[in-house]
């Protein structure tokens, strides 16, 4: 069985203020937190998850908002842009909204599209892109409507101290197809509609230093826990040291370490979000794991309140 992943299953960040993280994600860019729990290894820290109405893999990009993070900087083994895919038309509109919110934007042009790049509010970098291919959201929020709603992701541009070992796991590990180069890029296409173009610097970027507005680790998509199993076995073999398979709630995770420095999972689809809360109601109570309910006061007392807020009135023109 020749394994290909789907792309990407979720980003994961790291960033200070945690409302400032919800102000964003969700008052900015519209997204749904679905899910807000703890990091499972840290407990005194949130765990924020956003993305479309369900969550679905290829949209969550999720946060460990650290208060009085030091801020990170960008560089090798690490994710460099995260790209989003929005519906087609919608571009002006991003603008302007970003506009409208003060948030400075810069344009560019890769393999015959583009671009919107800007900064989240500490200093992460995205960017946005039109495409047709990918299911719409249908969450609405803070003046963005479905029909201009992020989709989920477009892939995202990694930065790596060692591309060639990277293109070669792009590829011989994960499966993806190399399909072009452009003005020192190489792009590579997964199999699925969302988070499926990987752009890739030919050129080794400078070791960055993790903190707020860096990317901890980007996670591939695994269909099902059969296929995770079948995952850690063929990244094993090609002489990689991938963890244990670990129950992250929402998902099994493996991880290992690619020699681009980069971190990388590999994640199952199910149980997905809903396994803990009604699809209505996602992302709004705290969830613990069952190994922790035991400590819900303790670990409530020690979290900043926050709360996801309708930005919109805010910031008309």
């Amino acid at each position: 069985m020749t394994l290909q992943t789907a792309g990407i299953h979720h980003i994961t960040a790291f960033a200070g203020d945690p409302q400032a993280n919800v102000d964003f994600y969700a008052g900015v860019l519209g997204l749904r937190l679905v899910k807000k729990t703890i990091n499972f290894d840290a407990p005194d820290v949130y765990h924020l998850y956003f993305g479309n109405e369900e969550g679905a893999p290829g949209t969550i990009i999720t946060f460990f908002p650290f208060p009085g993070a030091r801020r990170g900087r960008i560089g090798g083994g690490q994710v460099g842009f995260t790209t989003y895919v929005i519906p087609t038309g919608t571009l002006e509109f991003w603008k302007k909204r970003l506009r409208n919110f003060g948030i400075s934007f810069t344009e560019a042009e890769r393999f015959g599209e583009h671009y919107l790049q800007f900064k989240d509010n500490e200093g992460l970098q995205l960017e946005l892109v039109e495409r047709e291919a990918g299911a719409a959201s249908t969450w609405e929020f803070g003046g963005v409507t479905a029909d201009h709603a992020i989709k989920g992701f477009g892939g995202a541009v990694l930065y790596s101290v060692n591309p060639e070992r990277t293109a070669y796991v792009l590829e011989s590990v994960l499966g993806m197809e190399k399909i072009g180069e452009f003005a020192g890029f190489m792009r590579f296409r997964a199999a699925g509609e969302l988070g499926n173009l990987i752009d890739l610097p030919m050129t080794a970027v400078p070791r960055g230093a993790g903190g707020a507005g860096t990317v901890h680790h980007i996670a591939w998509r695994a269909a099902d826990f059969e296929e995770h199993e079948l995952w850690r076995s063929a990244v094993g073999s090609t002489g990689f040291q991938p963890t244990p398979v670990i129950d992250r709630q929402y998902f099994h995770a493996v991880y290992f370490r690619e020699e681009g420095g980069i971190l990388f999972e590999i994640a199952t689809d199910p149980p997905g979000f809903a396994v803990d809360e009604d699809p209505m109601h996602l992302g709004e109570e705290l969830m613990l794991p069952d190994w922790y309910e035991d400590r819900r006061t303790q670990i409530q007392n020690g979290l900043l309140p926050i709360e996801v807020r309708d930005l919109a009135n805010r910031n008309e023109s």
